[in-house]
């Protein structure tokens, strides 16, 4: 036996350095570039600012695609490389993990490759040439750098990038962790209610509950000028992190703002004329049903008194043993539910928001970025194929708030929140509440709309709210008011005009309400304890001497924040299980003596933003509107999601102006001059700008290029 152990371990090491051998010296190299490839670069420019954000300048949208493709493969490529991958199911051969194999069984199971097959040419023919320009950039830029690049998967097609979408919207609405949860065991709620103990045990660690968006209007402003805060909460690295860009074309595509790793278009900014925010809300978009299956008829399933044939395909998953690439088969199966998951407990149907429409949702938000004026703005949202998401949308002369759902249109008299029976057909829905019937706020009197991650029911302050009795209670429109919502409306409330300065200062706020929940679980409660340890009694002095503000040097934010992380790690970003709050604070205090020999430690000395050599002090915390979350590191609360890329956007009467801040800068590669050169005015709160024109840039030009060179 330890012979055979020995051997094993032998083949095992092998097979490890064949493996990080074979990458750059035996796989296949990425093809060369064609003519049109390398005339295509021709008509793009890229530009560098002195911040390494690139501004692309194409003939077309689809030469602005191209160059917007290789200039973020520039600073990012193995994450567009991954994301790719993974939209695609071929993610085991780029990485051999647990996750990858289940996602590429993923892109079996909700039907990635038979959406693109079937719906592709569908698309628009000009947001087409987008997707293959896009296609085209990536590569180029995978033969020029080889080494980067696995061969296997290149030359990619504008289908591979419109499967982004496909792959990603139903991942948006954590379908991941419905299927997680049936794998688990026997569900037993449904949508995103449904968590095993396992996401129980993980969600605080791995999500984080935030995203502003605020927009003011021109006849609220001091100076006449309507603003837009584009403020999403984004984890600092990874698939979803943001990247800033400004991609404009001779066809009048000018857009400035965020997009993640794969993208071939601004998800959210602004344009010449208008632009919108999101931020993430959490309507019911999933239901589960249990299907009765017949054991007498195999392959079937009930379905109102017959037997309906469940159908079965097989998902191909290519695995990279390091010697040879091995093809394996899993049973996928479908129901006219959607999705099914087969377990030893039963056999369970999944139906979801956007269902065989989420190829489209690309396509909308190029329409998005194409918009001239509100009007066009709407025909795009008209689409629906976005399926989540409050909206924020601004321009000169109006502002609108949206809850942006595919709400679906529900049979009246069950409890959609449950596990439904699978053997009525009449419980399969098909229709969605139209945009035109989402609750809205346009135009309100009160000159400002607002959404924090909140219910949608006190979007601004006076006339104007929409009305929670006018929606269906199936549709679970969220009640909850975030301390960020309810210090937006105290702060942009009222009559007053609001300036330029009050705007900024606004978006930066730090500072919880009197009634928030950090107030109500922590700060109140502990006013009430009493202690005969002398670090605890000092700890409870400096807590109740707190003015509630989140900033550097506050004290109080320390012990209450820490205390919050155990008392409701969900929210606050803790890991461990929720304590009561006499406990966690009994915590808070013992970790910051071990670490720091002292109650009264200045936040900024614990939370802090690291990113290279660059180690700096983070004011903000969870749920104020200057959002940070932390992950304990060595002693310290290290920033990893909240505030990311912030792009302020300003309509005035002779255009359209913005500054924006990212938490790091604008390339993930360490040895770039702009890996992290934006952090330290980031901890400030300090913006820069956008520089959005071939007139602005003058001065502020790092360098020129096409593609490829």
């Amino acid at each position: 036996m330890k012979r055979w152990i020995r051997w094993l371990l032998v083949v095992m090491t092998v097979v490890a350095v064949f493996r990080v051998v074979r990458r750059p010296y035996l796989l296949p190299k990425p093809p060369p570039p064609d003519a049109a490839t390398l005339a295509q670069a021709q008509r793009v420019r890229i530009v560098r600012d002195t911040w390494g954000v690139p501004h692309v300048f194409g003939k077309s949208d689809a030469d602005a695609a191209f160059g917007l493709a290789y200039a973020h493969a520039e600073d990012d490529f193995p994450l567009i490389q991954g994301a790719l991958a993974a939209a695609t199911g071929r993610l085991s051969l780029v990485v051999l993990s647990k996750e990858a194999l289940a996602n590429d069984y993923y892109v079996s199971l909700v039907r990635v490759r038979e959406q693109v097959a079937e719906q592709y040419d569908t698309l628009g023919a000009d947001y087409r040439a987008v997707l293959e320009g896009y296609a085209r950039g990536l590569n180029l830029y995978a033969s020029r750098h080889p080494e980067e690049a696995d061969g296997r998967l290149f030359p990619m097609s504008g289908k591979d990038v419109a499967a982004g979408f496909a792959h990603k919207v139903p991942l948006m609405f954590d379908i991941n962790k419905v299927l997680g949860a049936i794998v688990d065991g026997p569900p037993k709620h449904a949508g995103q209610r449904l968590l095993s103990q396992r996401e129980e045990d993980t969600r605080a660690d791995s999500a984080f509950p935030g995203s502003n968006a605020h927009a003011v209007s021109a006849k609220r402003s001091a100076d006449g000028v309507a603003r837009l805060n584009v403020n999403s909460h984004q984890p600092w690295e990874g698939p979803v992190a943001w990247y800033e860009a400004n991609v404009t074309s001779e066809e009048g595509w000018n857009m400035t703002g965020g997009l993640f790793p794969g993208a071939p278009m601004i998800l959210h900014g602004h344009n010449d004329h208008l632009g919108w925010a999101h931020t993430v809300n959490s309507p019911d978009l999933v239901d589960v049903y249990e299907l009765e299956l017949d054991p007498k008829h195999p392959g079937t399933y009930q379905l109102d008194g017959k037997a309906e044939p469940l159908e079965e395909k097989q998902a191909p998953i290519s695995i990279d043993t390091g010697f040879f690439v091995l093809t394996v088969h899993k049973p996928v199966h479908w129901s006219v539910h959607g999705p099914v998951m087969k377990t030893d407990q039963g056999a369970w149907a999944i139906r979801y928001a956007g269902i065989g429409r989420a190829l489209q949702a690309g396509e909308q938000w190029f329409r998005m970025n194409k918009a001239r004026d509100l009007a066009e703005w709407k025909v795009a949202m008209r689409m629906q194929a976005i399926p989540m998401f409050n909206t924020v949308y601004a321009d000169r002369e109006h502002i609108l708030y949206v809850y942006n759902a595919l709400l679906p249109v529900r049979p009246a008299g069950h409890d959609w929140q449950a596990v439904l029976p699978g053997n009525e057909r009449a419980l399969v829905w098909q229709d969605y509440l139209p945009f035109d019937g989402l609750p809205q706020v346009e135009d309100p009197v009160s000159g400002f709309v607002q959404t924090c991650n909140s219910t949608p029911w006190k979007t601004t302050t006076g006339e104007g709210n929409p009305r929670a009795e006018a929606f269906d209670a199936n549709l679970a429109i969220e009640t909850n008011l975030t301390n960020r919502a309810q210090r937006s409306l105290a702060l942009f409330g009222g009559s007053a005009p609001i300036t330029r300065d009050q705007f900024f200062q606004f978006k930066w706020d730090r500072s919880y309400a009197a009634d928030s929940e950090i107030m109500r679980q922590v700060v109140l409660p502990l006013r009430e304890v009493a202690s005969a340890d002398a670090n605890e009694r000092e700890a409870l002095g400096v807590l109740n001497a707190w003015n509630f503000v989140t900033d550097e040097t506050s004290t109080g934010a320390t012990l209450a924040i820490l205390t919050w992380r155990g008392v409701n790690p969900e929210k606050a970003g803790g890991t461990a299980q929720p304590t009561d709050v006499v406990n966690a604070f009994r915590d808070a205090v013992r970790w910051l003596m071990l670490n720091y020999a002292s109650v009264r430690v200045p936040w900024g000395n614990v939370q802090r933003l690291r990113r290279g050599s660059a180690d700096l002090a983070l004011g903000g915390g969870p749920d104020v509107l200057n959002g940070i979350n932390a992950r304990t590191v060595d002693g310290h609360l290290v920033g990893r999601q909240g505030d990311s890329l912030v792009v302020i956007a300003e309509f005035r009467a002779d255009g359209v102006y913005s500054s924006s801040i990212h938490q790091y800068g604008a390339s993930s590669r360490p040895a770039s001059p702009h890996h992290a050169d934006q952090a330290p005015y980031f901890v400030k709160r300090a913006l820069k700008p956008t520089w959005r024109t071939e007139e602005s840039l003058v001065g502020h030009i790092e360098r020129t290029y096409h593609p490829g060179e």
